[in-house]
């Protein structure tokens, strides 16, 4: 079944330094820009991380130091891959829990305010999980009878993926071919961060959702424990999820200095009132 598509959409997969968020880093991104015409466009790219492979993550990929270190680094792809996919819905394999937050950390370093809020994010993994609970490989065979080739090379698990998407509908009646319920359908949590240390609780205000914290939300824990933001913002959580606490936090400061102006306003206009009479 084809994707009925009301924009692009840009599946894409990552092979990285490691499994860290924060501090691993992108050696190759592969991207399929699937139109709402049919077109399709591919971008495959080496990228020098500028820090070194780990050698479990080169054991899975087979990518080495020796063969990204005249490759250009992330930040000076980083716009065209950036204008690549600009105004795409994204769609991945455990994009929302990896390659989404990773990628947005190297746009972030890179000085690009990468933001995912307009945009659905279709998870086929998730999907996946929900309906047979599988593997990339168990799952292109499962749903495309297909034998995947070049595993955990990019560009092959990429193509897997938005086949994969395209099988799940035709197999299951209760998908719909619709973006954005897919990507409601294959996310796992509401989250406010890529990563989902921040979410939406079941009333929509933004919780913690780790730690000694986890179910209290910001505004709360912000005007109990300030010092909580500082340890978070000094300590190793991706960018985007700072970025994001920082944002809360300034609307919480901002909604505080308009109640406390609005109460000024109010006890002046009653003094005011009092003078006239």
């Amino acid at each position: 079944m084809k994707l009925k598509l009301t924009k692009p959409i840009a599946f894409f997969d990552l092979e990285t330094t490691g499994l860290n968020i924060a501090s691993d880093r992108i050696i190759e991104i592969s991207i399929i820009k699937l139109m709402p015409n049919g077109d399709k466009e591919i971008k495959t790219k080496l990228i020098n991380p500028t820090i070194p492979i780990a050698k479990e993550a080169e054991a899975i990929h087979g990518i080495s130091n020796n063969d990204v270190k005249d490759k250009a680094t992330f930040k000076e792809v980083a716009n065209e891959i950036n204008d690549f996919i600009k105004d795409c819905d994204l769609g991945g394999y455990n994009s929302n829990r990896f390659d989404i937050p990773l990628l947005a950390e190297e746009f972030l370093r890179a000085g690009i305010d990468f933001d995912v809020a307009s945009r659905n994010l279709v998870d086929v993994q998730n999907i996946f999980h929900k309906m047979e609970k599988r593997t990339l490989e168990a799952a292109y065979q499962f749903y495309c009878n297909k034998e995947l080739k070049d595993a955990h090379s990019a560009e092959a698990d990429t193509t897997a993926t938005y086949e994969i998407l395209e099988a799940q509908l035709e197999k299951y009646d209760e998908l719909e071919n619709d973006m954005e319920y897919l990507a409601t359908f294959s996310r796992q949590t509401k989250n406010v961060d890529l990563l989902g240390r921040l979410v939406y609780n079941a009333k929509n205000i933004p919780v913690f959702n780790f730690g000694k914290h986890k179910g209290k939300s910001v505004k709360e824990v912000y005007e109990k424990e300030p010092g909580y933001y500082s340890w978070m913002m000094n300590g190793d959580f991706p960018l985007y999820t700072k970025k994001v606490l920082t944002e809360i936090i300034n609307k919480i400061k901002a909604d505080k200095g308009a109640q406390k102006e609005l109460k000024f306003e109010n006890k002046l206009s009653k003094l005011q009132e009092k003078f006239k009479k």
